[in-house]
């Protein structure tokens, strides 16, 4: 029985194992690749840098502190946009999914005004606003903004009845309802929305740093761009592939400790 229990538990962690495996067997192969071709010459390095030549241009602008600069500003405009479209996004999620004055209201402006792409508002933006960092911060609020208000809107629609009914009937106030009973059971739709509003803030960060701004990630690959220095522009995309993929981890894990039965 022991042996048994040893064999299911041995295959149950190789079947945990196993796609990490492949994901890095994959991507180290894909490098591998890459490297060969422009050992051989048959890219420009100046249309391809090799994975090598990536990792020392990136070095180098991690040991001169140009990069660390760039990645700490990013960082905190993409945060702070972030926490404030989180922010209202929900309580305006809630609202129209909670009251049908406000929804009949709100709905129609919303979503004439959700399929504009906001990247498109952008030189309005800087226009009203001007140069600095609340245009920045603003035209990331609102791109997480619109997916948060959806997700929490479709959420709270679809939250059982009997939930809500229960909590009425033991006394519960309307604050009570939405702190206990909605706003919990529309966590996972929430959660689905901040995913997809992880990417969303990476793009609009990235346009409003190449279009007013002297620092940050964005404006670095453009500055390396202008001046045709491609490894370091690919560094700086790595680095923006990094940053998405650690920020939609953190997203996972947090979903996880608050939805661990999902």
């Amino acid at each position: 029985m022991a042996q048994v229990n040893y064999v299911r538990n041995k295959v149950a962690f190789l079947e945990t194992k196993t796609p990490i495996y492949a994901s890095f067997l994959g991507i180290t192969g894909l490098l591998v690749i890459w490297q060969i071709i422009c050992e051989l010459g048959w890219v420009s390095p100046m249309a391809l840098p090799s994975p090598i030549s990536i990792v020392a241009a990136g070095w180098e602008m991690a040991v001169s502190g140009d990069l660390l600069e760039n990645v700490l500003t990013s960082l905190v405009r993409i945060l702070v946009g972030f926490v404030i479209g989180v922010f209202f996004g929900i309580i305006v999620g809630l609202l129209l999914g909670f009251s049908k004055w406000f929804e009949a209201i709100i709905t129609p402006v919303f979503f004439s005004i959700y399929p504009i792409p906001k990247i498109a508002l952008l030189p309005l933006i800087v226009l009203w606003l001007g140069i600095g960092e609340t245009p920045k911060i603003t035209i990331i609020a609102l791109g997480v903004f619109f997916p948060i208000v959806v997700n929490t809107y479709s959420g709270v629609k679809n939250v059982d009845p009997i939930l809500i009914k229960a909590a009425v009937s033991f006394g519960a106030s309307k604050f009570s309802v939405i702190r206990k009973a909605i706003l919990p059971a529309s966590l996972p739709m929430i959660f689905a929305g901040l995913k997809l509003a992880a990417s969303t803030s990476l793009l609009l960060l990235v346009a409003a740093e190449m279009i007013a701004s002297d620092k940050g990630v964005g404006s670095m690959i453009l500055h390396y761009g202008n001046l045709m220095i491609t490894s370091n522009l690919m560094a700086g995309v790595i680095v923006l592939s990094i940053l998405g993929l650690l920020f939609n981890r953190g997203i996972q894990w947090l979903e996880n400790k608050l939805l661990p039965w999902k």
